[in-house]
């Protein structure tokens, strides 16, 4: 049995959904021939490592209560009287995964996985690929630092996987990377990379007011409590740095040019979100219906899309595209990507499917962390 011994970084949603999947799996990982030893848990305050790293690991019972006590919002801690395991807080809890780290790395090997939101990962994740361990990502903040972090977490790219920070399960990362190998020259990608932004153009296409469609989603868990946090594209234009960083390009996010739904003048600095959905939004019905109608006049509709392509342009923003284009046909909040090269040159490879959700996107993290099982020895 191959085992690959981990250390999961962030214990929210994706995260506990992450363990739930790797404790379902175990009959099926098991006839693979594969056993995911979970030797540590990590939130923003604490890690709780298994007592002895090379003998033992946190068991399925225990994994399940990370999942009960973390998603009653208590935090690590409470884990303290629960087993045998070690609790450590603040400085101490970043040594102690760098010790496992410099212990496991080079002799059975450790995954070390980020399924957190946070900028603050990115010293660990470089300590623990210069050790020689492995890192999988779901957290786009790390892939969206500057250029001297992102070429510093790649000096061994084998020992990298980031499916999940674009596009969550769906295999965004894999076929462009598949592509680059075999020498296949990407052009030009057009991608609606939010599943927030593309449910709410295509129902404004629809003819419903603008302000209508965000409160529906907004009501219905697609956006985060505060929509400008959606609306103003930063989310999109990480997912384009990371896809254009793939692509070879030396950029950083200042040089993407984002195009925010809403103006300055309603931004949290000067509105909060209460009057930002009372009286702002409306404010912005009418350019967009004028938008719309101006779009649909010439055949098209108005997606918000980003744009990378080879004349080194990478923007994010609303794009006229054509009403019978894969693009231009998608409805609700599905993520598509089409992806123009020398092999897709005239009919572009498209790729669609579920851009979100916890359940979606730990699984496209599983995913990578069974990839890399060639790269552990028995």
């Amino acid at each position: 049995m191959k085992k690959i011994p981990l250390i999961l970084m962030g214990c929210g949603g994706v995260g506990r959904q992450l363990l739930q999947h790797i404790v379902a799996g175990r009959s099926l990982h098991s006839k693979q021939g594969v056993h995911l030893q979970v030797l540590g848990v990590c939130d923003s305050q604490s890690s709780v490592i298994t007592s002895d790293v090379l003998t033992t690991e946190l068991d399925d019972t225990f994994l399940a209560e990370v999942c009960r006590i973390k998603s009653e919002g208590s935090p690590l801690l409470a884990l303290r009287d629960k087993g045998e395991c070690k609790i450590s807080s603040g400085a101490e809890a970043v040594r102690t995964i760098i010790d496992v780290a410099a212990l496991l790395a080079r002799s059975t090997g450790l995954a070390f996985v980020d399924c957190s939101a946070s900028s603050e990962t990115i010293g660990v994740l470089k300590q623990v690929v210069d050790l020689g361990g492995f890192i999988i990502m779901a957290n786009k903040k790390p892939l969206t630092s500057s250029m001297e972090d992102y070429q510093q977490l790649f000096v061994h790219q084998r020992h990298v996987r980031f499916e999940s920070t674009v596009g969550a399960g769906l295999p965004v990362i894999a076929a462009l990377n598949r592509m680059i190998s075999s020498g296949d020259t990407i052009y030009r990608i057009v991608g609606s990379l939010s599943g927030t932004l593309g449910f709410v153009m295509s129902e404004v296409e629809d003819g419903k007011p603008f302000s209508e469609v965000v409160k529906t989603a907004k009501s219905l868990g697609y956006t985060e409590p505060d929509p400008r946090d959606d609306l103003g594209g930063m989310d999109v234009a990480r997912k384009a740095l990371i896809l254009a960083r793939l692509l070879g390009r030396k950029i950083n996010l200042d040089n993407i040019k984002v195009e925010s739904l809403y103006p300055e003048k309603m931004g949290a600095a000067t509105m909060n979100v209460e009057d930002f959905l009372k009286s702002g939004l409306p404010e912005l019905d009418k350019d967009f219906q004028e938008r719309v109608q101006l779009s649909a006049s010439r055949g098209n509709v108005l997606r918000y899309v980003c744009v990378i392509d080879e004349s080194s342009r990478c923007e994010v923003g609303l794009q006229e595209l054509p009403k019978a284009s894969p693009l231009g046909r998608l409805r609700g909040s599905d993520n598509i990507m089409e992806i123009y090269s020398r092999c897709y040159k005239n009919q572009p490879l498209v790729i669609q499917g579920a851009g979100a959700g916890n359940d979606t996107t730990a699984a496209g993290v599983l995913a990578d962390i069974l990839d890399i099982q060639d790269l552990f020895a028995k």
